[in-house]
Parts: C-alpha cells; structure tokens; sequence
C-alpha cells in the first residue's frame, strides 16, 4: 500500500470581485512509497502548496483522490498519521520555545511529562537546546523554522510534509535538516517535502515529482531520472602551443593558466588526449559531466 496516493487531482479558485474562476491544479498525479523521501518541484505558482493543503485537507478539491495509506486524506484517520511545517510557520509570540511544544503535544492529548521529556529531545534534535526559555518573538526566521520542525515531529508522524523546509536556513541550518531528513527516512518515516533549492533536494531525495502549471509533467525514481549517460567531458591540460590547437580544431578557452576543452563526443576526447600527449603537454584533469536535477527541471519547464 502506498503511503501516500494522489490521482487526478484538480482545484479551482474563484476571484471574489470578478467572479472568475481560475484552474490552478488541472491534473495532479502523485505516488509516494512508504519509508521514502519524495521532492515535490515547480516553479514560483506552479500549484505545489496548493497540492499540499488539498491532501492536507485544509482546503476542499473539485475532483480526484488523496489518499494516505488508502484512506482519505481529509479522515482523522488518514490525518492522524502526518505531521506538518508550512513554509511560513507561525507561532504565539508570547509563548516559549518550550510552551510551545508542550501545548502542541497536548493538542495530541499526549500526557504531559511525557510531552515535557519530547519537548526537551525535540529541542536538542533541531539545535535549539538552551532556547527553549526564549519567547519566540526573539527568534530569527531560522530558529523559527527549526522549531517549526520539532512541532511538526511532536506525536512521532509516520509521514512528513516539508513546504519548502529550507527557506531561512543558513547553510549549516540545511545541512544539519539534510542530515535528521535522511535519520527520520532510516527510522522508517515517510518524507514528502517541496523546495527550490535543487541542490538540497538532490542530494537526499529518491523520488521526485515535477509540476508546471497545475499538472505533474514527470514522476520517477532520481536515479532513473538523472541520465547516467555522460552529458560531456572536460579536458583540462597545459604545455600545449596555441598555434597546434586552433591548426587542429581543438577548441579551449583559458583559465588560470590552464587550457579547458570539452565534447560530447567520446571518441574525439580520446583523439584530444592523445594529441596533448604527443606534444608533450600535460593533462591536469578528464572529467566527465551528468546530467543533474537541475537540468531535468530546465528542460521540463523549457519544453
């Protein structure tokens, strides 16, 4: 069974003035296995959030399914199971980092010392110990999207929906949510998050979905997507004349002292390295480059 499972799903807005209406999810279809980390990717409107707070449940569909471990979505039974951080999380001011926890915790009717001990692991998980007596109206975006992460680990969620998870972290911030990301996925959780920030998303998903304009455009495992066919091959080398290169149609440009060639075409890159080696030039490098998630995306949404 799938842990989450959406088909055909699509939403339509109405603009109070105009009375017009506006299709913005047209036909989403979205597969998620249990235990895996899933990117969710689109540009700025592409219909992602909306998606979300349509499985959510936290707005109503015109037509399809959401299903969450095949139950509805919108059912306190397909909804016990998720835990949630908006891309903008907000919070009381006047509360603490811990109050805030325990307070989501008893929303759970989680018993309050064992919501207390949560709140202190939770607190130390995300990087937060020794703020957990701070009011949150002293808290930067980051922090507070640290603490956002702990709420949304508070009733121990099977799944985890992420809406863009890294907005407001600092490098060190992704890197330390890349690292609990992947320790939630080895503990059996199921991850779903959106993001722009392909690096971050490439880096630890298995899955990814691609949506442009309200459809899923294309679904699949990274590895199947990510061509394993090298795109080309860079041959960085010096000691060679210019005069020989330009005579034999290499084409370079020069970079800290280095020549720099590329190709696409295996066979002459060997032709290149053979030719530096008989003018007794020096290679520095041979790297062959692939495809990446970055590309994949630009050539979706460039189509």
């Amino acid at each position: 069974m799938k842990a989450i499972e959406i088909k055909g799903l699509e939403k339509t807005f109405t603009s109070n003035f105009l009375l017009k209406k506006y299709k913005v999810l047209k036909d989403i279809n979205i597969s998620i296995e249990k235990g895996e980390i899933y990117g969710f990717l689109g540009p700025n409107g592409a219909g992602k959030t909306t998606t979300i707070k349509c499985m959510l449940g936290l707005i109503s569909f015109d037509s399809g399914e959401s299903l969450i471990y095949g139950k509805d979505s919108k059912s306190i039974e397909g909804r016990e199971k998720i835990g949630f951080l908006p891309e903008h999380p907000y919070f009381y001011d006047y509360l603490t980092a811990k109050e805030l926890l325990i307070f989501s915790g008893m929303l759970f009717s989680i018993p309050i010392k064992k919501v207390m001990n949560k709140a202190k692991y939770l607190l130390e998980l995300v990087g937060l110990e020794g703020k957990e007596d701070l009011k949150l109206k002293k808290f930067s975006k980051g922090m507070i999207q640290r603490l956002g992460f702990a709420q949304t680990l508070i009733n121990d969620p099977e799944i985890i929906i992420l809406d863009e998870p890294f907005s407001g972290l600092d490098p060190i911030g992704r890197k330390e949510l890349r690292d609990l990301i992947i320790s939630l996925k080895k503990s059996g959780k199921t991850i779903f998050f959106s993001s722009h920030i392909l690096q971050d998303m490439e880096m630890i998903v298995d899955t990814v979905g691609i949506i442009l304009e309200g459809k899923t455009i294309k679904q699949g495992k990274l590895s199947d997507l990510i061509s394993h066919s090298v795109q080309y091959h860079e041959v960085v080398f010096r000691g060679v004349d210019e005069s020989l290169l330009k005579s034999n149609n290499i084409g370079f440009e020069l970079k800290d002292n280095n020549y720099i060639t590329k190709s696409k075409d295996f066979e002459k890159v060997n032709h290149i390295i053979e030719f530096i080696i008989m003018n007794h030039g020096k290679i520095i490098s041979v790297t062959p480059f692939k495809m990446t998630l970055e590309d994949i995306f630009l050539e979706e949404i460039n189509r």
